[in-house]
């Protein structure tokens, strides 16, 4: 029991101390990202037989952006910790949209068009379904990982140093964990309940995956240069210190 009252207090002080390094407004964007996100997967924003995108495609490049400076700079435990982090935030949300959505009230829409039905669906968009709310996490999470993990390997097979390091790390895991992403969240939630088959489950997930890509390789530079930022200014040197306490102390 002592053990692991001391295991919960080591994670406590890990958690506070790394979220006290990294930069808020980073950790502000990939929250924040991950929440609209997965508010707007409600909306399509393409539909076709084997193309389908949704509107939460305009924020996951940002989510993938994130987690690729997270760990550059802080590493792939970290980038993952601060997922998981995302995802309760996410889950909370969600958890009091879905309350709020039950309340007796009208939305402000309601009374421009006095039609029940439009705060109905209002309520039905904001409330969510659990299996969407399942779905999403469970891609988020498993992608999160994917992408960490892959990420601080590639970094150290290829170098620390220049930002064609960066961008191959970055490039090839976001390729990668967005595919994942895509292929857990149509399984889940597309092809058990709404039918798709299994090619429209692989096409749609490959298409979407190249095309968060793109948006990855977009704004990749803006990254680099704030990763260069935080490490030419030593941002995060308190957690380092902290981790190589925890070293000499295992």
């Amino acid at each position: 029991m002592s053990n692991l009252s001391s295991r919960l207090r080591s994670l406590c002080a890990d958690y506070k101390i790394l979220l006290r390094n990294i930069p808020s407004l980073t950790v502000c964007v990939f929250v924040l990202s991950v929440v609209c996100a997965n508010l707007m997967a409600n909306k399509e924003l393409v539909s076709y037989k084997y193309v389908a995108l949704d509107c939460g495609f305009v924020f996951s490049w940002a989510m993938f952006l994130c987690m690729d400076v997270i760990c550059k700079r802080w590493g792939a435990a970290a980038s993952i910790k601060v997922s998981l982090m995302a995802l309760f935030v996410n889950l909370a949300v969600c958890a009091t949209f879905a309350l709020l959505s039950k309340t007796p009230g009208m939305w402000g829409e309601f009374y421009s068009t006095e039609n029940p039905q439009v705060n109905d669906a209002l309520n039905a968009t904001f409330g969510g379904a659990w299996y969407v709310v399942l779905g999403s996490g469970l891609a988020f999470i498993t992608s999160s990982i994917v992408n960490a993990l892959l990420n601080s390997a590639i970094g150290r097979f290829v170098g620390e140093k220049g930002f064609a390091s960066f961008a191959l790390r970055s490039y090839v895991s976001t390729a990668v964990a967005q595919l994942v992403d895509n292929l857990v969240f149509a399984t889940v939630v597309s092809k058990v309940f709404f039918g798709w088959t299994w090619t429209q489950v692989v096409i749609c997930s490959a298409i979407g995956a190249v095309c968060e890509l793109l948006c990855e390789v977009l704004f990749s530079g803006i990254g680099y240069k704030i990763v260069c930022g935080w490490e030419k200014e030593n941002v995060g040197k308190e957690y380092f210190d902290f981790l190589e306490k925890q070293k000499r102390r295992a």
